[in-house]
C-alpha cells in the first residue's frame, strides 16, 4: 500500500465482547483515497478528520482512544497513542436529545404499526445504547462503548428486565446483520409491554443533563 496508512480494529474484539453477533470494526487512516481499502469493510479517515475529532471531544475519539488496537502502522508509529487524549466532551446534552428523539420516533412508529416491529426495536436498542454511552461520558467521564452500557449506570442504569434488553439486542442484530432468531410476536409483545419505562428512563436523565448546561 502506497503512502501513510495506519489500520486499527476497535469495538466489541477489542473489549473482548466478541460473539457470534459481533462484526469487526476496522478504521483505516490514509493521506489520501486508497482503491486497495473496500469502504464496506473500512471505516476509512483522513488523518485531518481524526485530528479534528480529537479537538471536538467526540466521542468516536475516546471510543478510539479508550479501546482501538493498532494493526498495521506504515511508518512504525501509532498514531492515535500520539494524539493523547481527545478534549473534553461537550455536545452530551445535543446528542442526548438526538437519541431521544430517535427513540419517539420510533416508539410513534410502533405504535401506529407503521413499519415492522423488529425493525423499530432494533431502532429503541441503537437509542438506549449510543444515549447510554453519551450520558456517561459526558456526565461522568466514564467512555463505556459496550452494546450494554445502559445496563452498566450505576443507580441510573435502565429499569427494564434482562429479556427484554435482550430481545431488543437480538432485534437489532438481525435488522442490520441478518444474525439470529426470528423474534416471536409473543416476544416483541412483551418487549412492547416495556417501551414506557424506557421512555421515561431517558426522559429523566435528559432533563438531568439539559439542566446541568443551563447551570
Amino acid at each position: 500500500m502506497g503512502g501513510k496508512l495506519h489500520i486499527y480494529a476497535f469495538g466489541s474484539i477489542c473489549r473482548g465482547e466478541y460473539n457470534i453477533g459481533s462484526d469487526i470494526d476496522l478504521l483505516a487512516i490514509v493521506e489520501s483515497y486508497n482503491v486497495q481499502l473496500d469502504p464496506s469493510i473500512f471505516s476509512i479517515y483522513s488523518y485531518s478528520r481524526i485530528i479534528e475529532i480529537w479537538q471536538e471531544g467526540n466521542p468516536f475519539a475516546w471510543h478510539l482512544a479508550i479501546e482501538s488496537q493498532i494493526i498495521y502502522s506504515s511508518d512504525d508509529i501509532n498514531f492515535i497513542k500520539s494524539l493523547e487524549k481527545p478534549n473534553e466532551y461537550r455536545k452530551c446534552a445535543e446528542d442526548c436529545r438526538k437519541f431521544f428523539n430517535l427513540l419517539s420516533s420510533a416508539i410513534s412508529s410502533v405504535r401506529l404499526e407503521e413499519s415492522s416491529k423488529t425493525f423499530e426495536l432494533s431502532t429503541i436498542f441503537l437509542a438506549v445504547r449510543n444515549f447510554a454511552t453519551c450520558f456517561l461520558l459526558g456526565t461522568k467521564k466514564i467512555g463505556n462503548f459496550s452494546k450494554d452500557s445502559a445496563l452498566h449506570m450505576g443507580e441510573k442504569s435502565i429499569k427494564i428486565s434482562n429479556s427484554t434488553y435482550e430481545i431488543l439486542k437480538r432485534a437489532r442484530y438481525l435488522s442490520t446483520r441478518g444474525i439470529g432468531k426470528m423474534l416471536e410476536d409473543k416476544e416483541i409483545e412483551s418487549a412492547l409491554t416495556e417501551i414506557h419505562l424506557i421512555e421515561e428512563w431517558m426522559k429523566n436523565l435528559l432533563c438531568e443533563v439539559e439542566k446541568n448546561v443551563r447551570i
